[in-house]
């Protein structure tokens, strides 16, 4: 008697499936940043087989046009109940007197609407805001989430890295939705009208 044995590849119809629905709402991620969000949700998968199933499936991070398209969830969001319920992050862009261009980042608990850091520097990287957001939580407790723009800095794999060991959910806007994030955005104008707008200029 001959048996013949089939070789089946365990759960991969459902990892297709999920990995396409996720590529389909965040359509600026490439397979790396897949895989992290895929391990999150407790897929056991490595690089090289999901970049297999990647290519398979025909994704590919599409390039940018003229009209920006979201890459983050679109679910409203609850008003927050409790201090940590909900950060937002931001940045604010001015120029120092010689010139030279420097940003801001800004965070704020949307519950307390207490201004949680200001990190200003000529270069904000991805790494950075890890690093910035690392310091915070260690001080004051996690988020449940953090809500942002679609920024590079803020979907970099050092964000998306973060967020998945520090076991907090990341939202972000709908591109061209400022009000989306309407706690920050609030936050921004007062420290432009009340601080930026007030330091002097180079004649």
């Amino acid at each position: 008697m001959t048996m013949r044995y089939k070789t089946t590849r365990a759960d991969e119809a459902g990892l297709r499936q999920r990995m396409k629905a996720i590529a389909h709402e965040r359509r600026r991620f490439g397979y790396r940043r897949l895989h992290v969000l895929l391990k999150r949700e407790g897929y056991v998968i490595n690089h090289k087989r999901l970049f297999r199933l990647y290519r398979e499936e025909k994704l590919a991070v599409r390039r940018r046009g003229g009209r920006k398209r979201a890459i983050g969830t679109r679910a409203p969001m609850q008003l927050p109940a409790a201090p940590n319920d909900r950060w937002s992050l931001d940045f604010v862009s001015d120029q120092l007197t010689d010139g030279r261009r420097f940003r801001i980042l800004t965070i704020v608990d949307d519950c307390t609407r207490e201004c949680l850091a200001l990190v200003a520097d000529t270069s904000l990287s991805g790494f950075r805001v890890a690093r910035e957001l690392e310091r915070l939580t260690i001080a004051r407790g996690k988020p449940k989430t953090v809500v942002s723009d679609n920024g590079t800095e803020l979907t970099s794999n050092a964000i998306l890295a973060w967020a998945d060991a520090a076991r907090v959910d990341w939202h972000y806007i709908a591109p061209g939705k400022p009000t989306q994030n309407a706690f920050i955005e609030s936050f921004n104008g007062r420290l432009r009208d009340e601080l930026l707008n007030d330091i002097p200029r180079r004649r």
